[in-house]
């Protein structure tokens, strides 16, 4: 393995992956794959990116530390030679939260000596701009991040956010040497005197730069955007054998879960409602125990062949509400293991299908479909939407699964995610 990252949660991974597998032309991708948890036993050799999916964004720090040093030790024993810890091209975080404490203890482990945080993906909008981060040319904290249940972004300085959460010392790379190229983003990054440095970066070609420039770096932390640029890195110096595993389509029952909150994701279900069956989860009804694991199977089978959506997701205001009411670990939980539950019935009543929307929501779906196929990695197939890949899972009888951050995805994400999963492309 030549790059292992280590991914705070399954959206996330899956899009760090998708980009590792592309890469970009002449050059090309590498073999990746995703691994629901930190696996018990070793890779595949011709597996050349290997992206670990912890559930540990809103962790206790304590928790997350732990859980990225052991996979960073797992990727350290497949031979991998550059680390990516990856978190949201939003920093989903609080001033309290775990990606600095994280970001120091993997760069302990590794005596990694200049960091560098670029959580930058302009196709999706996500850029930084002398250390701000802006959101479709919002700045973050007034582009509905700030109204995040768990994560509510409420400062677009990414250097102070992260100043609240690290004990070291952050600096910055402006975008005036990043738009110079490689060597002057070298340059500026060995007259930096922080161990920590924000990374500017407003294009996909400042994504490449970077990536160029950072061909040495043991450790690298960012969104899957500053992946772009490191697999071609491999590929010069022979140490890539390119090319990846072929998808050629897996057809069957399906369904589809989402538990976002998200503007984005709400908006999708408004378009699929329109043409397919859809069934809003009363949330009093789960923690009540009126609604359960059952009443999402009848609802699927009562719809075969209809793209049947079930979905938790609600506005600000009623997340806050329900929160109010039952207490916020308490509802993530309930909903956790319902949707994680359902998922399971599903795979064993022979669903093919499974396209999940939300990042807690996917890490729960991903973990019980891997337990219940037996299969701890997770081959790429085609993108559906940028950061969105389709996912497969098993190899004897596999199945697709694509995974959704809330923010990410066309409004008909869920009904072409569905349809390239059974065409293959």
């Amino acid at each position: 393995m030549l790059i292992g990252v280590i991914a705070d949660d399954f959206t996330g991974a899956s899009d760090i992956a998708n980009t590792l597998a592309k890469g970009v032309e002449p050059e090309g991708g590498l073999r990746t794959a995703q691994f629901p948890g930190i696996p018990d036993t070793p890779a595949d050799k011709e597996i050349e990116a290997g992206v670990v999916s912890l559930k540990s964004r809103t962790a206790p720090v304590e928790e997350a530390v732990a859980d990225g040093l052991r996979a960073l030790r797992w990727l350290k024993d497949q031979g991998c030679r550059q680390f990516i810890f990856k978190y949201c091209s939003t920093f989903d975080s609080t001033r309290r939260g775990n990606i600095g404490p994280v970001a120091e203890a993997l760069a302990n482990e590794l005596g990694a000596q200049k960091v560098v945080f670029c959580p930058a993906f302009p196709t999706t909008g996500r850029t930084i701009y002398h250390g701000h981060l802006f959101v479709l040319g919002k700045l973050l904290n007034e582009s509905g991040m700030e109204n995040q249940p768990l994560t509510p972004m409420t400062d677009a300085d990414i250097r102070r956010w992260l100043q609240y959460q690290a004990q070291e010392a952050v600096g910055l790379v402006s975008i005036d040497a990043v738009t110079q190229g490689p060597e002057a983003i070298a340059t500026a990054l060995r007259n930096v005197d922080e161990r920590f440095v924000i990374g500017d970066a407003i294009s996909d070609e400042d994504l490449l730069a970077w990536g160029e420039a950072l061909k040495d770096a043991q450790l690298i932390t960012g969104g899957s955007g500053i992946a772009l640029g490191l697999p071609k890195n491999f590929v010069r110096r022979a140490s890539s054998k390119r090319g990846g595993s072929v998808f050629t389509g897996i057809a069957g029952p399906a369904a589809i879960l989402a538990g976002s909150c998200s503007g984005a994701t709400r908006g999708q279900i408004d378009v699929h409602a329109k043409s397919h069956p859809t069934f809003a989860i009363d949330v009093p009804g789960v923690m009540s125990g009126d609604v359960t694991t059952q009443t999402l199977l009848d609802f699927f089978e009562t719809h075969p062949g209809q793209a049947p959506l079930a979905y938790s997701s609600g506005s600000p205001d009623d997340v806050r509400a329900v929160q109010g009411q039952f207490g916020q670990e308490a509802v993530a939980e309930k909903l956790d293991n319902l949707f994680a539950d359902t998922a399971r019935e599903l795979v064993q009543k022979s669903y093919k299908r499974l396209v999940v929307a939300g990042g807690e929501t996917s890490g729960a779906v991903a973990k019980a479909v891997s337990e219940a196929l037996g299969s701890p990695a997770m081959s790429l197939g085609p993108e559906i939407d940028p950061g969105v890949p389709v996912l497969s899972v098993g190899k004897t009888e596999p199945i697709a699964l694509a995974l959704k951050s809330g923010n990410f995805g066309a409004p008909d994400f869920f009904a072409r995610a569905l349809k390239m999963m059974e065409a293959g492309k």
